[in-house]
C-alpha cells in the first residue's frame, strides 16, 4: 500500500491507539467479569455456610432426614438464591426456590435447569467436597455452588443457585460500548493524526516545494527555516548547507572550466597564427620557417602539459587513478627529480643545492611521488631569479618524512596564500621576474602535488612566503602511506 509520509504516520499513530484501547479494554472487561463472579461465589459461598449450620444445628433432633432438611430450608428466604438439598445418589430432597425476577426485556429470567445441576451432583458433587459450576442458559446462565455436608444419619448435598443474568446483560453492554467507542476512537485517532502530521510535515513540504525550484541557475536560494531548534529545522539548516557547497563546487567548477578554455586558447591561438604566417606567403626564408615551427612545437608542448593535467585531475576526481604500492626509496626520488631539472636549472641560470639525502625508504606510488617532487622543483625553478639558489632538504623524524623545497624570490601574496592550492591559480604577473620567460606556469602543478600529497596521506603546505624565501614542505608518514 503506497501511503505518503503522512497517512502512513496517521496509521501508526491509530494502530498504537487501537492496540492500547484493545488491551485496555480486554482489561477492564476481565477485571469487571472476574469481580462480578467472585462477588457471585462469595455469595453462594455464604448463603451454603449458612444452611450447611442451620442442617448441624437441625440433625440433633430426632427425626427423618427428609423432614430435617424441609425444617432447615423453611428458615431461609433468599430473594436471588434457590437453594437445593440432595441426597448421595442424586434424588432431590428439599428446595427453596425464589419468585423469577423480569428481565430488562420485558421477560421472566430462564427457570434454573435442574436436570443439568442434578448431573453435577451425581458426579462431581459427590467427588469434591465444594464446588463452584456454571449452568448456563441463552440469557447468561446461573452459578451454582455444591457443597456435601455429613450428618449424623448420613450425607446431604448442598445446591445454591444464583442468577448471573444481570451480569451477562452488564457485561453485553460493555462489549457493546467497546465495539462501538473503540472504531469510533480509531476513526477520531486517523483523523487527528493525519491533521497533526499534515501540521508537523507543512515546513517538509515548504523545503520540498523550495528545493524543487532550486537549480544550477538559482543556487544561491535557501529553503526556509521557521523552527530551526526542532529536527525539521535541522533538516532545512543541513539542506542549505549543502545548497551552499553545491553552488561553491559550482562555482568553481564554472571557473575552472573558464580558466581551463582560457589557458587552451592561449597556445591553440599562437599555433594558429604562426600556421598562419608561415602561410601567408609562398616563398619564405626557411630560418622563418623554422623559427615558426619552434613557436608551435613550445605552443604544442604547452598545450599537451595543460590536457595531460586537466586529465590526471579529471581522473583524480572520479577516483579512476590507482595508487601502486612499492617499496621505494624518498632520497633516489629526489635524487632523480633533481637531475632531471638540471638542465631547466642551468637554463635560468638558477643553482640547485641539495643537502645531504638521508635514506629513506617508503612505501608508495613512485611514479606519482616522482611527478610531485617535479612539480615542486620546477616551480621553485621558474620563480627564482637569475643566480639565486633552490634548496632541497630531507628529513627523516621519528613518525614523518618531511621534503623541503626552498626558493628565493618575489614572495607570493599574503591575500593568495589560501587559493595557491586551486586549480589553476597563477601568481605569473606578481611573481615573474623582470620579464622571466620561464616563470609561465598552467596553475596545475600545486593541486596536482597537493593531490599526490593527500593520496600518501600526507600534506603539502606552504610554510612561509616572504622577502628572504617561499618554502613548501611535503609531508608524509615513515610507515608508509596509509591507502597501500
Amino acid at each position: 500500500m503506497n501511503l505518503s509520509l503522512r497517512g502512513r504516520l496517521a496509521l501508526w499513530h491509530a494502530i498504537v491507539l487501537g492496540v492500547i484501547l484493545g488491551l485496555f479494554a480486554f482489561a477492564a472487561y476481565a477485571f469487571v467479569f472476574f469481580q462480578s463472579r467472585a462477588r457471585t461465589d462469595s455469595t453462594l459461598s455464604d448463603a451454603v455456610d449458612d444452611v450447611a449450620a442451620q442442617l448441624h444445628a437441625e440433625a440433633s433432633d430426632e427425626g427423618a432426614i427428609g423432614a430435617t432438611v424441609k425444617e432447615a430450608l423453611t428458615e431461609f428466604r433468599f430473594r436471588t438464591i434457590a437453594l437445593f438439598v440432595y441426597d448421595t445418589s442424586g434424588k432431590r430432597i428439599a428446595s427453596n426456590i425464589p419468585a423469577m425476577r423480569a428481565l430488562e426485556k420485558g421477560q421472566a429470567e430462564p427457570p434454573i435447569d435442574t436436570a443439568a445441576l442434578r448431573a453435577f451432583v451425581r458426579t462431581a458433587g459427590v467427588k469434591h467436597q465444594r464446588e463452584f459450576v456454571s449452568l448456563p442458559d441463552p440469557e447468561g446462565g446461573y452459578r451454582a455452588l455444591l457443597q456435601v455436608v455429613p450428618l449424623s444419619r448420613g450425607r446431604v448435598i448442598i445446591a445454591a443457585a444464583q442468577s448471573v443474568h444481570g451480569d451477562a446483560e452488564l457485561l453485553a453492554q460493555a462489549r457493546l460500548a467497546m465495539a462501538l467507542a473503540i472504531p469510533a476512537a480509531l476513526i477520531l485517532a486517523w483523523s487527528g493524526g493525519r491533521l497533526l502530521a499534515g501540521r508537523t510535515l507543512a515546513p517538509m513540504v515548504a523545503i520540498r516545494t523550495q528545493a524543487a525550484r532550486i537549480g544550477a541557475t538559482n543556487l544561491s536560494e535557501r529553503v526556509p527555516v521557521r523552527t530551526p531548534h526542532d529536527e525539521v529545522g535541522q533538516l532545512a539548516a543541513v539542506v542549505n548547507e549543502l545548497l551552499e557547497r553545491l553552488e561553491v563546487a559550482f562555482q568553481q567548477r564554472r571557473q575552472f572550466m573558464a580558466d581551463a578554455s582560457h589557458e587552451l586558447r592561449t597556445p591553440v591561438a599562437i599555433i594558429q597564427n604562426e600556421a598562419s604566417l608561415a602561410l601567408s606567403r609562398d616563398a619564405r626564408d626557411p630560418a622563418e620557417y623554422r623559427e615558426a615551427l619552434r613557436v608551435v612545437r613550445d605552443a604544442a608542448r604547452r598545450l599537451r602539459q595543460i590536457v595531460n593535467d586537466l586529465f590526471l585531475l579529471a581522473r583524480a576526481d572520479a577516483g579512476e587513478v590507482p595508487l601502486r604500492c612499492d617499496p621505494v626509496y624518498l632520497d633516489e626520488i629526489i635524487s632523480t627529480s633533481v637531475r632531471e631539472v638540471r638542465t631547466l636549472a642551468d637554463a635560468r641560470g638558477v643553482k640547485i643545492d641539495v643537502e645531504p639525502l638521508p635514506e629513506a625508504p617508503y612505501l608508495g606510488d613512485e611514479s606519482l611521488l616522482h611527478r610531485l617532487v617535479l612539480n615542486l622543483l620546477d616551480n621553485a625553478i621558474k620563480y627564482s631569479p637569475t643566480e639565486r639558489t633552490v634548496s632541497v632538504r630531507l628529513v627523516v623524524e621519528d613518525e614523518r618524512l618531511r621534503l623541503d623545497v626552498e626558493n628565493t624570490g618575489p614572495p607570493i601574496p599574503v591575500a593568495l596564500h589560501a587559493t595557491i592550492f586551486e586549480r589553476l591559480v597563477r601568481v605569473d604577473q606578481v611573481r615573474a621576474y623582470d620579464g622571466n620567460e620561464f616563470a609561465s606556469g598552467t596553475g596545475l602543478g600545486l593541486p596536482i602535488a597537493r593531490w599526490i600529497a593527500e593520496r600518501h596521506g600526507g600534506t603539502l603546505e606552504l610554510i612561509r612566503s616572504d622577502d628572504r624565501s617561499t618554502l613548501f614542505s611535503f609531508i608524509v608518514p615513515k610507515r608508509g602511506s596509509q591507502n597501500c
